[in-house]
């Protein structure tokens, strides 16, 4: 009895599951007394003593093999895993179309053009042999977006979005990332960031969003006198803010009457600091507009410890010294992020001062007047519970614990979350655990 080779049968094993049973039946038929051992020593060695190893997972390794391949230009190997990594062996093995092209434009930039070229011309034939076979129907759905006409002017990096001004006066601006303006989305997420900083603060969270929602659309938009948004030429107030949050839902295409719509779909507010005041501000007019409310580190009643250094930053405008500012700047800092962050994340900390010191000084030296008319008139009381989750850090000192449980009492049936060792921009100190908190929070909301 010949003895059970168990070395070559994992490698037979592995081998099954990446290329798929056709292929390998296929190659083993052709084996003869002149290849049977190369066809042996392949299986136990490249499929057993490398396949095998738990270090990567498959769809690691066939990441690995796609990139080396098209780097060395070993285009017949780099069709097969092209093919396989499709619709080959397993299904929870399999790349998507979007990883296979995120590996394209990696290699344009460590491989070379030219190459990135190739590969991009031979996966592409791939992607229309497979989309036009009947026995690879079931792939067909997943294939078809890849090979829709599409306009290179019209492209926008997926991490980052397209960028859009409202046709109001001041314009301001928002990026969409997800469903663009021109279809309809499942539902509509709007990111509001608080004061002294901007829509870049959202990046980590709204990446997450679309991953967890393909159907969705994210918008991240910049304040008055923020980010590329106008500065205001004159005093503003509250209402300002909360008119330019309406005049943002119009130019998503939501309904003034209703949270749904084939536009937009149902609309979730997730406002940081003067951010979940204006969504609060919102929900309060207009009660069918806005499906769920986030209000992360948003203060309740009392002016933010901040305010005052923010004030000093932008009150003398450029005639401060140049000193005196970059102590004012540090002094906001202190309010923004935890000393433990500080110390250990001093470039996230430069990055976000660098922000502050370069914002318009009219946009910001006007907010102090916003956030005193948000103290001396509360929000209106909303007319119908809305579905809201309240965020702070333990350590925030703008808007600490105790008064996010004020927020409480306003939205009952609110759900509460603590981040520990993070200050008032959670969502930059604790990132995983802000996303931890807020994408099953709207997961569990019936909504689609």
């Amino acid at each position: 009895m010949t003895p059970f080779d168990h070395d070559l049968e994992r490698g037979l094993r592995n081998r099954r599951s990446v290329l798929g049973d056709a292929w390998v039946d296929r190659s083993l038929s052709k084996a003869n007394a002149f290849n049977a051992d190369f066809q042996a020593f392949i299986n136990r060695y490249a499929w057993h003593e490398v396949w095998g190893r738990p270090g990567l997972d498959h769809r690691t390794r066939r990441t690995i093999v796609l990139a080396i391949t098209l780097a060395l230009g070993r285009w017949e190997e780099f069709e097969l895993h092209v093919r396989a990594a499709l619709s080959g062996g397993d299904e929870a093995s399999r790349l998507t179309v979007d990883e296979i092209k995120e590996v394209l434009i990696q290699s344009a930039i460590y491989a070379g053009v030219p190459a990135a070229n190739t590969g991009h011309a031979l996966a592409l034939a791939i992607l229309r042999e497979l989309g036009e076979a009947p026995e690879h129907a079931q792939l067909h759905a997943g294939l078809a977006p890849a090979l829709q006409p599409a306009a290179v002017p019209e492209i926008a990096h997926p991490g980052v979005g397209r960028s859009h001004f409202t046709p109001t006066a001041p314009a301001l601006h928002f990026t969409v990332r997800g469903v663009p303006l021109t279809q309809g989305a499942t539902r509509t997420f709007v990111l509001c960031h608080g004061l002294g900083t901007d829509h870049m603060v959202w990046d980590a969270l709204a990446n997450a969003l679309v991953a967890a929602w393909p159907g969705a659309r994210v918008v991240c938009f910049d304040l008055r006198g923020h980010g590329l948004s106008d500065a205001p030429t004159s005093a503003c107030t509250l209402a300002d803010l909360v008119a330019d949050a309406h005049h943002l839902l119009d130019a998503l295409g939501a309904p003034a009457d209703t949270g749904t719509g084939t536009a937009s779909g149902p609309i979730t507010w997730i406002g940081h600091g003067l951010g979940g005041t204006i969504g609060q501000a919102v929900a309060a007019q207009s009660p069918s507009r806005l499906a769920a409310l986030v209000l992360a580190h948003t203060p309740a009643s009392t002016t933010p410890a901040s305010l005052t250094p923010l004030t000093a930053l932008t009150r003398d405008g450029a005639a401060t010294d140049a000193a005196t500012r970059e102590a004012q700047a540090d002094a906001v800092m202190a309010h923004w992020f935890s000393e433990d962050f500080r110390q250990a994340q001093a470039a996230t900390v430069a990055r976000w001062r660098r922000r502050l010191l370069s914002a318009p000084l009219s946009g910001l030296a006007l907010h102090p007047v916003i956030v005193a008319v948000t103290q001396t008139q509360p929000t209106t009381a909303l007319t119908a519970p809305l579905p809201t989750l309240v965020i702070t850090g333990a350590l925030d000192t703008d808007a600490p614990p105790t008064e996010a449980r004020q927020h409480l009492l306003r939205h009952p049936g609110a759900a509460l979350v603590l981040l520990p060792d993070a200050g008032h921009l959670g969502m930059l100190e604790q990132p995983t655990l802000f996303q931890a908190s807020v994408l099953p929070w709207l997961a569990s909301l019936a909504q689609p």
